[in-house]
């Protein structure tokens, strides 16, 4: 088996595109189902964010399983097949591996080091494993990347030096934070952000809006915030300084109309900041006098090629080093079952030649039967030890050689025999994950 990954993300296609990608809880469970319900896939779960959406899956095939893979995803887009494909990119095996380690990272964000991609992926992982969706390949891999992830905040300046992308963009809007009325729309993780993001620069107001008044107060609550009821979002829209809307609601919350008709009496400027996907609010609402608008394709494009925190160094050397390790790792993980159906195989005939033996010379005492089995059992192992560490060290060499096959066919092992080591394996590291 071998992983696939097929996704899209801001650095393959416009936020237009991603807006019709988006997914809410419901969709990213269906969309795993789904390909975890394709023919050649025996795995599968989703990295869903508001710039990336990132299909893994364990496959027998490759051919077979992109096809199946991206039609899925066409299918979401409501694109022509021709439209989206262009915009999709594809790793596998070896290439998934990198790219996940990266991801985990940080290194593939909008904002090069944010950390909020690493609880993102622990999200990816742990909706796989309650669907059942995530076995013993994916789930090897993901907690990898998890440690891989945390390792590189723990060691380098990157979690510290990086922004995240609710600061990156509040750096880029009219005037400073400090002081200012504050609206935050949404009560999700990026909300939850955003209020601590601006409570920490020093607004001097912040109401949390939410269509769940629970919801608002419990996220209110931790920063010195107002919960408000969504209803009465105009209200505050019509005295606020600065609004940050970040929900997982389908359509434009707020439209132009609505900004308009707020702002009437009020000549103070509004800056707003749409990091939605799909955009909660509408574009037009840039063109009310005083009003600024900054949404996700805009940001992206001034992120664009910026490696600006200290420490992204640092981080590529420890994710090309632990590449490396896991890959090495694997490969020799992946000789083990042939090696032990190979001993396997000489225990077997050790034990087939003594009971000859024993009918052969009846009278043997018992003492010489036990040197005579050691002897032999030393002669198996001394026979099989260089190939078996050999074939282990040629494992971790480039190239399209497989060894492990190569043995098999050398000394005809059965099949059946290195598939039954290769299932106990995967239980056992699924069991102890």
């Amino acid at each position: 088996m071998s992983v696939l990954v097929v996704g899209v993300s801001h650095r393959s296609a416009p936020v237009s595109m991603l807006e019709r990608l988006a997914l809410d809880a419901g969709g990213v469970t269906k969309l795993i189902a789904d390909v975890a319900a394709s023919e050649h896939v025996t795995e599968a779960t989703v990295i869903s964010t508001c710039n990336r959406l990132e299909i893994y899956a364990d496959v027998d095939r490759f051919h077979g399983s992109i096809e199946e893979v991206s039609r899925l995803l066409v299918d979401r887009a409501g694109e022509s097949t021709e439209a989206l494909v262009p915009h999709l990119y594809v790793h596998y095996d070896d290439g998934a591996v990198s790219h996940l380690f990266n991801v985990a990272a940080g290194l593939d964000s909008m904002v090069v080091g944010e950390g909020q991609i690493l609880g993102q992926t622990r999200d990816a992982l742990r909706v796989g494993q309650e669907l059942g969706t995530v076995g013993p390949a994916l789930n090897v891999l993901f907690q990898q990347a998890l440690r891989v992830g945390k390792r590189s905040r723990a060691e380098t300046d990157i979690d510290r030096a990086a922004p995240s992308l609710v600061t990156a963009a509040l750096e880029r809007i009219p005037g400073q934070v400090a002081g200012r009325r504050v609206v935050v729309v949404g009560a999700g993780a990026m909300a939850s952000l955003a209020a601590a993001t601006v409570h920490r620069m020093g607004a001097s107001d912040i109401a949390v809006v939410n269509r769940t008044p629970d919801r608002a107060a419990r996220l209110a609550t931790e920063y010195a915030a107002r919960p408000v009821s969504l209803v009465d979002l105009d209200v505050e829209l019509g005295r606020t300084d600065v609004l940050i809307s970040c929900t997982g609601a389908t359509g434009v919350l707020i439209s132009r109309g609505a900004v308009e008709t707020a702002r009437a009496h009020t000549s103070a400027p509004l800056a707003i900041v749409d990091l939605a996907l799909p955009h909660d609010v509408d574009p037009a609402a840039a063109e009310v006098p005083g009003v600024s608008v900054l949404g996700l394709a805009a940001l992206a494009e001034e992120l664009k090629g910026s490696d600006s925190a200290r420490g992204v160094d640092d981080v590529r050397s420890i994710v090309a080093q632990e590449i490396a390790a896991f890959l090495a790792a694997r490969r020799q993980a992946s000789v083990t079952p042939t090696v032990v159906a190979l001993r396997s195989m000489a225990t077997s005939v050790v034990d087939s030649e003594m009971e000859r033996l024993a009918s052969r010379l009846p009278g043997l005492d018992d003492a010489t039967r036990a040197e005579v089995l050691h002897t032999v059992r030393r002669v198996a192992d001394k026979l099989l030890h260089e190939p078996t560490v050999r074939v282990k060290e040629l494992a971790n060499e480039d190239g399209a050689v497989s060894y492990a096959a190569a043995l098999a066919e050398l000394f005809a092992l059965d099949p059946e025999a290195v598939d039954a080591v290769t299932r106990a394996e995967g239980i056992s590291r699924e069991g102890t994950s």
